[in-house]
Formats: structure tokens, C-alpha cells, sequence
């Protein structure tokens, strides 16, 4: 649900960030500024808007990183319950959860201006990010960050050395919803493998997560590419953490979400967390959302813990360290539901007595009021409510650092 109007603006920030980098002589630039995740336009109106004295700003020369809102379909999924633990589950029990207690905000890798990593965790704590997105570029079995910019040349991507040399990192997230996830478009597991390598062995990372969502959740061809890739990857490195972003709304995860993480299992993927998206439910989901958000967001990781502990086969205890939570900040798309500081701060009190994994949001760039104050609808480079910059870090990253 993570989606994303870049893809839509696309044209305008190619034309604008190359003018812009030809003058200062700063590259690389990616090949298209679209990101991978977009479900339906957006307002784009106020693609200038957001805060000159937010957070990023100057962070990165010639400019800060600008992160689009997230633009998603409410889900409409069935809640299901999960199937009965299989054998494969019990190879769950002994993996290790990814470390609890911790806040990492996703950014948006194919943005322009990149969004600076080093400076946002100098200026706040926050030491781990999620960049997002690796799909197939060009329809092929080839990685590329938005299916457009090479690994190796992407510009956020590029400060990774620096920010571990603060002791920060990064979680590398493959798919999203608009793009498509290598799995689609890669012939066997054996060339899926090795596209995956190809991107952790670049960054030298040891946490990835996949963005299955929409269509991609119900492809069961891709979804077993996957797992077999994922399962030959792990064997090859134990100590490979895998996560999964996942759409959901209050009541829980929809049948084939259940379904989806099920096959991981049987497959041999050991899941270090699964990662829920508590955004744009729709009202029919979550009818009456004024202050409510962060209730949603509660129930719905209280729902998904019974059901990721029965896909995991550990106790329901034991499976609140496997659950990770993204709001989207602010105002949401389904325009009534706005999630505020106070939800902020009460899901992070939750994440606190829960020890979840990890708290998210979507997203960095956005932690900032509006030049125009508050807005009506969701906007691509602020929150569209009163806040001071980087608001929402703070009453998040209280949970932590997710080192």
C-alpha cells in the first residue's frame, strides 16, 4: 500500500533534477526519478509544497531529499486465519526475531534531490533506514532501484558506507506496488537468486524485505520462485534477516497475505519479521477513523499477531517480536483518515510494552508541515498537518534505535 506519485511526476523531476545536476556537477542522477510503488494518481497540484525549513532541507547538495506521500487502494482482502503450523514451522522457533525495539523510517532510494541518510541521523538518532524500491528493470531479471537506476548508481544508496561509519545501516526493500518485483519476471529461482545477490552482495547488507502487495500477492508462480530463492539465499547465509511488508486492516491479514507468508515457510524462509501496513483501509475497514488511527493500528498488529504466530508456529507471546508496523503520517489518501502525533505517540507506547520489531512510516520526506499549513488531502513532500519537521521521528523514534 506503500504506493507513491512518483511514477506520475516522473517526467517533470528528470527534466528538473538533470538541469539542476548539469549545473552543479553533483551526479549521479537516476535514469527516471519514478519510484516503484504507485496504485492511482494522486494530488499532484502541490508537488512543490512542503516546509524550505523542514527537517532535510540543505541536507544534500544541491537540495534535500523530497519522499512522495503514499498513494494506495483501500484494502478489500478477507481476514483469514492461518493455516495449521506446517513441519516447516518449526525451524521458525529457532530463528532469531530482528532486533526489537526501534524506529526505521523508509526512503524513497529513486527520489530527486536524494534524500540524505548521514545528515538525518546526525540530526535525530534514527540510525537505520528502509530504502525502497529494488524491482525488474525494463521487464527483465535485472534489479534496478525504481526499475530504472542501476545498483551501484543510485545516489541515496551511495551513502551507505558513510552511514555505517556512524554506526548506522540500512534494510534493503524489494517490490512495492507499482514496478515489478524480480520474481515476476525472472526466469527460474537460480536467476532469481543471483539478481537477489546481486543487490546484497553490492551494499553488503544483511536485512532485506519484500513489498508484496495488490496482484503480486496472488501469484502463486512468483511467490514459489521466491521462496526458493530466498531459501537457497539463507542457506548460503544464515545470518540473512528476511522480512515482508505486507497490506492489512484492523480485523487483520487477508487471506492471501496468510497464504503468501504460509509458502514462505513450507518453502524454508526463515522470516525475521513480517511488516504491516496500517493505512488507507477504506471505511468500510475502518469506519469513523477521526482519532482513531492509531487504535486501527493497534488492532490491526494485535490481529496480525495471532496469525503470523500460527504461520510461524510459535505462541502469540513469542510472535509479538516478528511484528513490525508502517503508519502513513498524516493525512492518508482516504482523506478521512489522518494519523496524528497522538497516534504516533500512542502506537509507540504499544510498540514499547509489545516489544515489536520495528516501528516504520511512510515516510521520511513527509515529516514536515506543509508551506501552506494544513491540507485537506495527502501531499508528496509533507504531512498536510500542523507539525513541527520531524515530529513524527521523534514521537516514533522514541521506540528506539533499530540497529
Amino acid at each position: 500500500m506503500l504506493g507513491l506519485w512518483s511514477a506520475i511526476i516522473a517526467g517533470v523531476l528528470v527534466v528538473a533534477g538533470v538541469l539542476i545536476a548539469r549545473a552543479a556537477g553533483t551526479g549521479p542522477i537516476p535514469a527516471a526519478a519514478g519510484s516503484a510503488h504507485i496504485l492511482k494518481p494522486g494530488p499532484v497540484s502541490a508537488l512543490n509544497a512542503g516546509s524550505a525549513d523542514g527537517m532535510n532541507a540543505g541536507a544534500y547538495e544541491p537540495g534535500a531529499g523530497s519522499f512522495p506521500a503514499a498513494t494506495v487502494t483501500p484494502a478489500r482482502h478477507p481476514v483469514a486465519k492461518a493455516p495449521s503450523s506446517s513441519p516447516a514451522a518449526a525451524s521458525q522457533r529457532a530463528l532469531q526475531s530482528a532486533p526489537a525495539g526501534g524506529f526505521a523510517p523508509y526512503v524513497d532510494a529513486t527520489e530527486y534531490p536524494p534524500y540524505n541518510l548521514v545528515s538525518t541521523a546526525q540530526q535525530t538518532g534514527v540510525k537505520l533506514f528502509n530504502l525502497a524500491f529494488i524491482v525488474a528493470g525494463n521487464g527483465g531479471c535485472t534489479p534496478e532501484w525504481g526499475g530504472t537506476t542501476p545498483v551501484g548508481a543510485d545516489p541515496v544508496a551511495a551513502q551507505i558506507g558513510a552511514l555505517r561509519a556512524i554506526a548506522g545501516d540500512v534494510r534493503i526493500s524489494f517490490g512495492g506496488e507499482a514496478g515489478q518485483e524480480l520474481a515476476l519476471t525472472c526466469s527460474s529461482a537460480a536467476q532469481l537468486e543471483a539478481a537477489y545477490q546481486q543487490v546484497i552482495s553490492a551494499y553488503h547488507v544483511t536485512k532485506v524485505d519484500f513489498d508484496i502487495e495488490g496482484a503480486a500477492l496472488d501469484d502463486s508462480a512468483a511467490n514459489t520462485l521466491r521462496d526458493q530463492a530466498l531459501a537457497a539465499l539463507q542457506q548460503q547465509d544464515s545470518g540473512l534477516q528476511i522480512s515482508f511488508t505486507v497490506p492489512v486492516i484492523p480485523s487483520g491479514l487477508g487471506s492471501d497475505t496468510i497464504a503468501m507468508l504460509a509458502g514462505a515457510v513450507q518453502a524454508g524462509v526463515q522470516i525475521s519479521a513480517v511488516d504491516i501496513m496500517t493505512m488507507d483501509y477504506g471505511d468500510g475497514a475502518a469506519p469513523n477513523p477521526g482519532g482513531m488511527m492509531g487504535s486501527y493500528a493497534i488492532d490491526a498488529a494485535t490481529a496480525a499477531d495471532a496469525q503470523v504466530a500460527s504461520v510461524l508456529g510459535i505462541g502469540d507471546d513469542a510472535a509479538w517480536s516478528k511484528i513490525a508496523v508502517t503508519p502513513m503520517i498524516g493525512v492518508n489518501d482516504v482523506t478521512d483518515e489522518i494519523f496524528t502525533l497522538a497516534n504516533a505517540r500512542q502506537l509507540e507506547a504499544f510498540a514499547a510494552s509489545k516489544h515489536l520489531a520495528w516501528l516504520s512510516m511512510w515516510s521520511a520526506s513527509r515529516d514536515t508541515g506543509c508551506a501552506g499549513g494544513a491540507q485537506l488531502s495527502a501531499q508528496p513532500m509533507c504531512s498536510s498537518v500542523a507539525q513541527a519537521p520531524g515530529a513524527f521521528t521523534a514521537a516514533l523514534g522514541a521506540y528506539g534505535d533499530a540497529g
